[in-house]
């Protein structure tokens, strides 16, 4: 029997460079967000009117944010940097 994973890991420099450059729409798309196509490989989330979705970044001109996956996954799905660095190595 494996012992439970500690509840907030040290996370290395490494691991945390790799999330912060991981691909956002399929990241997006495994947790059930619908993400629509435009033009120069960016996507719009209707779910968050205005904002933009392209590779490893993101910007919400209207609310005056942007940022890579991990900013993503804390300031606009609320996690917790943890929660947030689990669900994109575990993809």
């Amino acid at each position: 029997m494996t012992s439970p994973l500690p509840k907030n890991p040290r996370w290395s420099r490494e691991q945390i460079r790799a999330a912060r450059l991981a691909s956002l729409p399929p990241l997006l798309q495994q947790r059930g967000l619908q993400l629509i196509p435009r033009e120069a490989d960016n996507f719009i989330l209707p779910a968050f009117p205005g904002l933009i979705v392209k590779d490893s970044y993101w910007r919400w001109p209207e609310r005056n944010l942007a940022g890579n996956a991990i900013d993503f996954h804390i300031q606009v799905l609320g996690m917790s940097f943890h929660d947030a660095m689990t669900a994109i190595t575990q993809s």
